[in-house]
Order: structure tokens, then sequence, then C-alpha cells
């Protein structure tokens, strides 16, 4: 069946085909969610924490472990900002942001790259900064990857034509390992 696929589509059909493969079981390991573990606690923690109230944020500085259910994301740094309207008691959570060696896990999908923001309102990820993605051993890359948490979606992004010689060839490359 391979065969006449490739005979009838060509390889670049083919590519493109499994290349969205991919990215959909990367979606899915990314955290495809019935929102049950943004009810289950958060557990941080950071070699320091400084706290300030009148911006509404909180940062965590130093090997920044944190936790929530089957996700687990490691940088250097994480800010968490609260939202404006959210009691002292009861803060809701409006966005992260992760610089340095950031690590994102759930399962057996992995993202890395050099800073990662979660936008809470719209349960969206984004990874920058040299961006790859594994599911098992299939791998993604680029300068940018969007995670879309309930749609399923992903977006990866490749640098800008103009980058400079060794910072990336300005390209999306996906990694796939036949089975």
């Amino acid at each position: 069946m391979r065969q006449n696929f490739l005979r009838v589509a060509g390889p670049k059909a083919a590519v493109v085909l499994l290349t969205s493969l991919l990215l959909a079981l990367l979606a899915v390991g990314a955290g495809v969610s019935t929102g049950a573990e943004s009810k289950e606690p958060i557990t941080i923690e950071a070699d320091s924490m400084i706290s300030l109230d009148n911006k509404n944020t909180i940062l965590f500085s130093g090997n920044v472990d944190a936790n929530q259910g089957d996700v687990r994301i490691l940088s250097d740094e994480m800010t968490v900002y609260y939202k404006n309207n959210s009691e002292q008691e009861r803060r809701e959570i409006d966005k992260l942001k992760c610089v340095g060696n950031v690590e994102m896990t759930r399962g057996d999908w992995r993202g890395t790259g050099r800073q990662m923001d979660y936008l809470a309102a719209k349960r969206k990820v984004i990874i920058t900064g040299d961006a790859k993605a594994w599911q098992g051993e299939n791998l993604v890359s680029g300068a940018t990857m969007h995670y879309y948490l309930d749609e399923g979606r992903s977006e990866v992004f490749g640098d800008q034509p103009d980058t400079p010689e060794g910072q990336g060839n300005g390209r999306v490359k996906a990694t796939i390992i036949p089975r």
C-alpha cells in the first residue's frame, strides 16, 4: 500500500502526510485535555521565590520544577502571572513564562526550547528558541511551536529567511521513525 501511495502521490505528498501525522501525534502528546488536570494542584519547587503582589506575579528562580497531574515543566526561571481580579486566597493563573533550558513533558511526549509561554485563557503553549518535540522516537523541530491543548492542533514555524549562519536553516524539520 505504501508503494502504491508513493507511486500515485509522489514522495513530496508522502512527506507532507507523514509530517501531518507526526504533528497530530505531538498535539495529542502535548495535552489534548478534558480539563481534568487543570483542577489538580500545582507544585513548584525552585532555589528561590519572589512574590510581587502589587504586580500579581511570582518569580521562581534556579532549577525550577513544576508539576500538575502528568505535566512537568523544568526551567531556569518561571514567572507566574495572576489575573488582576483574582482574590488573594484563590488566585487564578493568567499565564506562565519560563526562560532558560525549558523542558515540558507529558507521558512519552517531551518538548524543549529556550523559552515557553503558557496562555491559560487560550490553553495555548508557545515554545521558542530551538524548539524541539519528541513523541517516542519521532522528532519535530523549528524556531517556534504552538500547541492548542483543547483543539489537539499544533503549528511549527521555521526561522526567518535571513537567519544568521549557524542558527538554523529557516526550515521546520521532522524525523519520523517507521515501525
